[in-house]
């Protein structure tokens, strides 16, 4: 039942490498990128500096975008409409694909532009890499009134319907609708990667708990009676621990929710074989057979 015998794990992978590599399977597939690209001109190694720890401090995605792509260089699409969500066009090495980023929520000119990006790389069959960075759609009267829920709704459209290769990878912070505009787990990306420091939930332990204390306090007062104050806020002390414990990276990778936590300066490093890997996947065809069983 062995075709090969090895005596560890070591010449074991060497042995699948160089038999895989006799199968010369890349004879009749076109290489998805460029052998020709330059390395990032900032160092990867910033990269632990850049984002802060707390995701709930602000940071320029652009200064991410700066150390991942090849030369640095990256063309933004509508850089003043929907500011706050940043599209580029840009490649990882040798790979051209779209990414998006964010700067903060998601407003409806931003939701907009997203959707109008995605729908136009999946016309030209460029993989899409989204940077999370973001804390929801969005909220307030404005917003709803200038049509935050239709317009969202175009953004979460596009990210479904989409035929290109689908890559996220949480930078920080990733809550609520936003993480499916961003293509999120539910949306099936092909990879999803997290830095430890990321976090991602329906919202965050704070707001959670504020929440449920208005409810309280409506419910009290619709009563008529009076609130307990001590009890309150062990409520909410525990709501934000579960939340905390529930958000954090290592918890949602364990549970398979996501691919893996790596290592921030291997972002590119991970970008790459990931796009690579999806790239050839859709330019390979198997060969159907009508063999039998016939093992021994």
């Amino acid at each position: 039942l062995v075709e090969y015998l090895a005596d560890d794990d070591a010449q074991g992978l060497a042995m699948a490498r160089d038999i895989v590599a006799r199968w010369d399977w890349n004879r009749h597939v076109r290489l998805p990128c460029s052998a020709n690209y330059s390395i990032p001109r900032y160092d990867a190694e910033e990269l632990a500096g850049v984002v802060p720890v707390d995701y709930r401090v602000p940071y320029d995605v652009r200064e991410v975008l700066a150390r991942v792509v090849d030369d640095s260089s990256f063309e933004e699409f509508k850089p003043d409409y929907g500011a706050a969500t940043v599209c580029v066009h840009a490649s990882i090495m040798g790979i051209s694909c779209g990414i998006i980023g964010n700067n903060g929520p998601i407003d409806p000119a931003g939701a907009t532009k997203a959707a109008q990006f995605m729908q136009l790389c999946d016309q030209a069959q460029l993989p899409l890499v989204f940077l999370h960075n973001i804390t929801g759609y969005m909220v307030g009267t404005r917003a709803e009134q200038d049509g935050m829920i239709k317009h969202g709704s175009k953004m979460i459209q596009a990210v479904t319907n989409v035929r290109v290769p689908k890559i996220s990878m949480y930078l920080s912070g990733s809550f609520g609708a936003g993480n499916y505009g961003m293509c999120g787990f539910g949306y099936e990306p092909d990879f999803l990667f997290a830095w430890p420091n990321s976090a991602t939930n329906t919202m965050g332990g704070e707001q959670a708990a504020r929440t449920m204390t208005r409810v309280a306090e409506s419910v009290a007062q619709r009563r008529g009676e009076e609130l307990d104050r001590a009890s309150l806020s062990e409520q909410e002390t525990a709501i934000r621990q579960h939340f905390l414990r529930q958000e954090n990276a290592f918890y949602t990778a364990g549970r398979n929710l996501s691919h893996g936590v790596i290592d921030p300066r291997d972002s590119r490093k991970v970008l790459g074989f990931a796009l690579g890997t999806c790239v050839e996947a859709r330019c390979r065809k198997t060969q159907p057979n009508c063999f039998g069983v016939a093992r021994m």
